[in-house]
């Protein structure tokens, strides 16, 4: 290209910054994707929900720990101490933890999930030896718990619903979907439905925190994980699906 030809520096047009909104959008979007939850890959809501949930292996992963320390405190419990053996407890907690992470390292799958349950397991476990109390190897899941809750609830009352912002990138369009008042709802109802569920948990979990009943504390945290996550999901991905542009057009 001659040095006429060139365009002229008046002509350029400056690329605009990303805003705050897209760029909060692309990084849930991305965690979602990782997740499973990737519109081009799934065809039926089953598979996303499976996907979601990491298949079989994800499903142990979130279970068994928790389980086998719920499990093997309760057998183990003292009549005169009402407590249970925790070096066991926690022993065989985190052991299975470590065994999950290694097996992904091995196989060469993404140990992302897997390294971060073991951290929290890990953690849980040096709170719990040195408080002594069985209860409190669930405190972080409290924290963890509250802090999505209140995530989506203020999403939504500053009218940016996390849900529109992780579909918008999913989906390729960014946040025009803010412009359609029906998506917009939709958006913002499924996001009260994800705060509601979080808050639902510290709501039936933390009075038997401070009861100190580890067995049934312990049984509601699995109960209320997996088996309510999954439903939500698949709702949560029915409804985007169905606003789609490409499912409406």
């Amino acid at each position: 290209m001659t040095e006429s030809a060139r365009p002229d520096d008046g002509d350029r047009v400056p690329l605009e910054p990303p805003s705050a909104a897209d760029s909060v959008s692309a990084a849930l979007g991305s965690a979602a994707r990782r997740a499973g939850l990737d519109p081009s890959k799934h065809s039926s809501t089953g598979a996303a929900v499976w996907a979601a949930m990491g298949g079989w292996r994800g499903i142990l992963e979130s279970v068994l720990p928790s389980l086998a320390f719920v499990v093997l405190f309760t057998v183990t419990i003292d009549p005169e101490t009402r407590q249970g053996n925790l070096p066991l407890s926690l022993g065989v907690s985190v052991g299975l933890a470590l065994v999950f992470t290694i097996a992904r390292l091995l196989a060469k799958s993404p140990p992302s999930a897997a390294i971060g349950g073991l951290v929290a397991t890990g953690a849980a476990a040096l709170l719990t030896l040195f408080t002594g109390r069985g209860q409190d190897n669930f405190v972080f899941g409290f924290f963890t718990n509250g802090a999505y809750g209140a995530a989506f609830l203020v999403s939504v009352l500053v009218g940016w619903p996390l849900i529109g912002l992780i579909a918008g990138y999913l989906l390729g369009e960014g946040t025009s979907w803010r412009a359609d008042k029906r998506r917009r709802r939709v958006y913002t109802w499924l996001s009260l439905g994800w705060a509601a569920l979080f808050f639902a948990r510290l709501v039936v979990q933390l009075p038997l925190y401070f009861a100190g009943d580890v067995t049934a504390l312990g049984t509601l945290k699995i109960i209320m994980g997996l088996p309510l996550f999954a439903p939500m999901v698949a709702v949560t991905w029915l409804a985007v699906r169905a606003l789609s542009p490409r499912r409406e057009s």
